[in-house]
């Protein structure tokens, strides 16, 4: 089973802090940007686009820096507790600003008839781990859910087949699905993919309601000054408004969505309740 999580790429950043004023040059110097799961995967694929775009516009190298570990929450807390000066930046998604607060809060067919044998490999945390967790939940199957760093070791585990399933995005299955290397059972949408016309729906395979989604978007430390907040933000819009930008997203099967940093912290507050009911729903408890 794969999981089409259609990102919503919101390209804004939270952190209204007025508490120093940025420099008018800013930036001076090279930028992190830390990405929370290991490279390869669709959030360090967009991590890495954004950063190539700010590059060139801003003048100033952006550097991506993976820190995976925890449900991207280790990430997180480097980019909580960095200087809120512009200069340490983070890819953020369901996983580290709804999900992970869930889990880690106290840490720095042939199945039913098979139970126990087969295996679903997820990357821990992340969406896909809950999304395998409330199919395990919904279908009443048991399935041993396996967690991994990253979505490019469970692909290449399940290639080379060391689990039998697994939930992940389009981005990262669609190549592997076309050249046959692996089998599309079906599809978290509410409708049937034009790139995938043959596989079914999960609603069509009898499950009612089985729609899953993510998204990424890019934050700041909360104390960054407006000022800093408003020329990324502006920045980040403008390069996914490019017809170049939203070519390379489609290809991710990604829909950019630019907007406000008061749309993008509103909408987080919408999502944190959503996860955290699937975590608590699913049984999902931190590795």
């Amino acid at each position: 089973m794969y999981d089409r999580r259609d990102f919503l790429l919101a390209a804004v950043l939270i952190g209204l802090g007025t508490s120093a004023r940025a420099q008018e040059k800013y930036p001076t110097r090279p930028i992190r940007l830390l990405v929370p799961f290991p490279a390869g995967g669709p959030v360090d694929v967009m991590g890495r686009l954004i950063g190539q775009k700010l590059s060139s516009t801003l003048g100033q190298q952006v550097i991506i820096e993976n820190r995976p570990g925890a449900g991207s929450t280790l990430a997180a807390r480097a980019a909580a507790s960095a200087d809120a000066d512009g200069y340490t930046l983070l890819v953020a998604s369901a996983a580290s600003l709804a999900i992970g607060p869930a889990l880690y809060n106290n840490i720095d067919g042939y199945a039913k008839t098979n139970p126990g044998r087969l295996n679903i490999g997820v990357p821990n945390g992340a969406p896909p781990h809950m999304i395998a967790a409330w199919f395990r939940s919904v279908t009443a199957t048991d399935v041993v859910i396996v967690p991994y760093k990253g979505a490019s070791n469970v692909i290449t585990d399940l290639m080379g087949g060391q689990i039998d399933l697994g939930f992940e995005t389009t981005s990262v299955t669609f190549g592997h699905v076309h050249e046959g290397k692996v089998r599309a059972l079906g599809v978290a949408t509410r409708s049937r993919l034009p790139e995938l016309p043959d596989v079914p729906t999960m609603i069509e395979s009898g499950l009612p309601d089985f729609v899953a989604s993510s998204w990424t978007g890019i934050v700041a430390p909360a104390a960054t000054p407006k000022d800093i907040i408003g020329k990324l933000n502006a920045e980040v819009n403008a390069g996914l408004k490019s017809p170049e930008m939203r070519d390379r997203f489609k290809k991710l099967a990604a829909e950019a969505s630019p907007g406000t940093p008061e749309d993008f912290a509103a909408f987080i507050v919408r999502e944190v309740p959503k996860w955290q009911a699937m975590a608590k729903l699913a049984g999902v408890k931190a590795e």
